[in-house]
C-alpha cells in the first residue's frame, strides 16, 4: 500500500513527490545526517517510477536539502540559511538572532603590494603596501563564506596584530583608527570556486558560487576596504525583495553593515 496517491492532473507526478518529501523532511521525518530509504522503497511509497522519484530527489538535492551518494544512499543535509542580500546586520549578529554561534577561521593575514587595479580601488599608489586579511566565516561548524580583505598599511598600521578570529575588522576600525563604514558597494557574479577555495569552503561538488566583490567607504567617500566574498553555494542562499514595477535597483551586498556592525 502507497503512503501517498499520486493524482494525475496538472501538476506533474514528480513535483507531487517533491511536495511530500519536503513536507515529511519540514516535519522531521528524517533528520540530518538520516539515509532516506532506498529509491526503490520510496517509489513504492508513492507508488510511482523509479525515474519520478529520482527527479524528486533531485531537486531536493539541487535546493541543498539532501546529498545523494553514488553507492551510499541519499542522506539529509542541514538546510542552507537564506539571507537578504540588503540586510543591514553584520554576517555573526544575523547568526546569533538565528541561535546559531558563529565563528571565523583566520586563512591569512599579511602585507602584500597593491596591483594597479587595487591601488585604483583604495586610492594609494601602485606598490604601496596593503594589508591582506583572508577568513572563512561560518557558524555552528558549517562554513558559509570566504572573504578576502585589502586595507591601506599607512592609513591601518599594524592592523594585523589584531585576533580577526574573534575581532570584526568593522569594530576594530572604529574603536582602533576611528574609522567607521558609511557605505558598500559590490558587484554580484557567478565563479566556480578554484581547487583551494573549495576546500576552504568545505565543498563536495564545483557548483558555481556567488561572488561578491567591491569597496567600503568612510562617511568622506574615502575607500577603506576592497573585499572579495565567495559565498557557499551549498550552505547559503540570498534573496532580493522589492515593491513596485520600478524597485529594482538594490544595492547588491554581501556583508554591509551600518557603523559599529561587525564585519
Amino acid at each position: 500500500m502507497t503512503r501517498f496517491r499520486l493524482e494525475s492532473g496538472p501538476v506533474p507526478l514528480h513535483n507531487q513527490v517533491y511536495l511530500d518529501l519536503d513536507a515529511a523532511l519540514e516535519a522531521g521525518e528524517w533528520r540530518v545526517g538520516d539515509r532516506l530509504p532506498p529509491e526503490r522503497e520510496l517509489a513504492g511509497r508513492y507508488g510511482c517510477s523509479l525515474i519520478t522519484g529520482g527527479r524528486a530527489l533531485s531537486e531536493l538535492a539541487r535546493e541543498g536539502r539532501l546529498e545523494r551518494a553514488r553507492g551510499r544512499g541519499t542522506f539529509v543535509r542541514r538546510p542552507p540559511i537564506v539571507r537578504d542580500i540588503a540586510a543591514r546586520a553584520g554576517f555573526a549578529d544575523e547568526m546569533r538572532a538565528r541561535g546559531l554561534q558563529p565563528y571565523a577561521t583566520v586563512v591569512s593575514a599579511r602585507l602584500e603590494p597593491a596591483t594597479t587595479p587595487l591601488a585604483a580601488a583604495l586610492g594609494v599608489a601602485t606598490g604601496a603596501p596593503v594589508h591582506y586579511l583572508e577568513r572563512v566565516r561560518g557558524a555552528d561548524r558549517v562554513p558559509y563564506l570566504l572573504e578576502q580583505a585589502r586595507l591601506s598599511a599607512e592609513r591601518f598600521p599594524r592592523l594585523l596584530d589584531e585576533d580577526f578570529t574573534v575581532e570584526s575588522l568593522y569594530e576594530v576600525l572604529d574603536r582602533r583608527y576611528g574609522v567607521t563604514i558609511a557605505r558598500t558597494r559590490e558587484t554580484i557574479s557567478a565563479v566556480v570556486p578554484c581547487t583551494r577555495e573549495a576546500r576552504l569552503l568545505g565543498l563536495r561538488s564545483s557548483a558555481p558560487a556567488i561572488c561578491l566583490e567591491g569597496t567600503a567607504s568612510d562617511p568622506d567617500g574615502a575607500p577603506v576596504e576592497h573585499s572579495r566574498t565567495i559565498v557557499s553555494p551549498e550552505h547559503a542562499r540570498y534573496f532580493i525583495e522589492t515593491s513596485g514595477a520600478r524597485a529594482r535597483s538594490v544595492e547588491p551586498l554581501g556583508r554591509r553593515p551600518g557603523p559599529g556592525a561587525d564585519t
